[in-house]
């Protein structure tokens, strides 16, 4: 009988969901959901000292945006410490693991030795086979590991291949500190085992830690899950990724006006590709998702390409009615006011016209404000270009106009326009671009002839006659 898939993110609770961790939690999401497994969320805060308050927060509500559900409770690895250190005595019964009574001035001076020779700064193994009763007073031991010193271990990993490391260079390592507490490569080995994890899915930064942790779980008799390391995210230059690159936490894409069905798109291309199929709905990435498209070269996160597609979705993927509901908190607390049901319609209603030019929900919610500004308006400098004293008696002339149109529809408003164009000798964009002008405060926007009809004949009329009458 095949098992079943369980994977699991386990982030650290000292800040935001960064967005290498937001792929790594979204790969471990797609291949469970993509195999009908398990996908677990473990926070992994032993370290008591590195606790951010309001970190776990942040994780989970970076990945309730980003969609990434989780099967079954958040465990909590510091809630299982008394099963760590149950494990870590097993070992000790074991002859598996021993007490070492080694003083901080000891450790000390083994670095100082190690780095002098230039060796690799490890412990030496001196309490490995000396009998307790040698133990100085006065000294709380740690427990250690007894890592095999002959042989060697091999990973076989599922992106880099198989990746063996000589056991001479793994030291024995601290299963439990001085003060009784586990530490972190303890508290994995034990909680993906007791969670069933089948899947460790995670950043290359951890593949000596495998080594270490395979030594481990062989040394208990379980058995050793499949691996997969996936090779970080760099920045466009090549370099580690930073705050400059884009090593941000999800909320500050939320922030900057990116969707998170744009930013998991995104994200999934980032070190995984399916042949040369660049935009995917989530569903399709959970069909063709497998551990064999993840390349083994780190990745270039690359901003414009983000924000091309970004504006793909605003424009083609995400319905309107998404739009309007993730805009109007925006718009609203540009105007300091609550938008009314009929201003809500009226958004959903232009929203067609406001996507095409949209990259980013902000410019999107920017781009309606006019819609429900109150008069007089505000005007870019582009817009108060256009607006000369020639222009200005321009649109007297089309208020007087406007004023006796009884057929406020786009089709007979477009009629009269052009004819007072062709009777002032005009081409239409002389009186078209004022008119946008003065009914929006800016020199761009979607057709003035929709927008006459969006906020209808009294506004409209007002807004033009605030401009025509500044004429100097």
């Amino acid at each position: 009988m095949t098992k079943k898939v369980v994977t699991r993110f386990a982030p650290s609770p000292t800040g935001f969901l960064h967005i290498g961790g937001a792929r790594t939690a979204l790969f471990n999401w797609l291949f469970a959901r993509h195999h009908g497994g398990e996908f677990r969320l473990r926070i992994e805060d032993t370290d008591r000292k590195r606790l951010t308050e309001g970190a776990v927060e942040a994780i989970y509500d970076g990945m309730s945006w980003l969609g990434l559900d989780h099967d079954g409770e958040i465990v909590s690895q510091y809630a299982r410490r008394a099963r760590h250190i149950e494990v870590a005595n097993e070992l000790l019964a074991n002859g598996k693991a021993y007490h070492c009574y080694c003083s901080p001035e000891e450790l000390k001076e083994m670095r100082e030795r190690a780095r002098a020779e230039g060796r690799p700064m490890g412990y030496d193994g001196r309490w490995r086979d000396r009998d307790p009763s040698e133990a100085p007073e006065g000294v709380n031991p740690v427990v250690r590991f007894r890592s095999p010193n002959e042989g060697e271990t091999t990973i076989h990993d599922q992106v880099q291949g198989d990746v063996t490391v000589a056991n001479v260079q793994l030291d024995d390592m601290i299963l439990l500190r001085a003060d009784g507490s586990p530490t972190y490569m303890l508290s994995v080995v034990v909680d993906d085992h007791d969670m069933g994890v089948t899947h460790v899915i995670r950043g290359d930064d951890h593949l000596t830690n495998a080594a270490r942790q395979a030594q481990m779980i062989k040394a208990i008799g379980w058995d050793l899950p499949v691996y997969a390391h996936i090779p970080l995210i760099h920045g466009p230059d090549g370099a580690k990724l930073s705050k400059r690159h884009g090593a941000l936490g999800v909320e500050a894409y939320r922030d900057m006006g990116y969707l998170p069905s744009a930013l998991k798109n995104y994200l999934i291309r980032l070190g995984w590709a399916h042949g040369d199929d660049e935009i995917m709905s989530i569903e399709q990435a959970i069909e063709w998702f497998g551990l064999d498209g993840i390349g083994k070269s780190p990745s270039r996160f690359d901003f414009t390409k983000l924000e091309n597609l970004n504006g793909y979705y605003i424009r083609e993927v995400e319905s309107n009615e998404n739009l309007v509901a993730i805009c109007r908190p925006l718009i609203e607390k540009k105007l300091e006011r609550t938008l009314s049901n009929d201003e809500a319609g009226l958004l959903l209603t232009a929203m067609d016209e406001f996507k095409p030019r949209a990259k980013n929900i902000n410019d999107l919610a920017e781009s309606t404000l006019f819609l429900f500004a109150k008069r007089p308006l505000t005007f870019i400098p582009k817009a108060e270009k256009i607006l000369s004293d020639a222009a200005r008696h321009i649109l007297a002339d089309v208020a007087d106009l406007l004023e006796k149109n009884e057929d406020w529809r786009i089709t007979t408003l477009e009629t009269e326009i052009k004819a007072l164009a062709e009777d002032q000798d005009l081409k239409l964009g002389k009186i078209a671009q004022p008119i946008r002008a003065s009914l929006t405060g800016s020199n761009v926007s979607p057709g003035i002839f929709d927008i006459l009809v969006w906020i209808g004949k009294d506004e409209s009329l007002a807004r033009i006659r605030d401009v025509a009458k500044k004429l100097t």
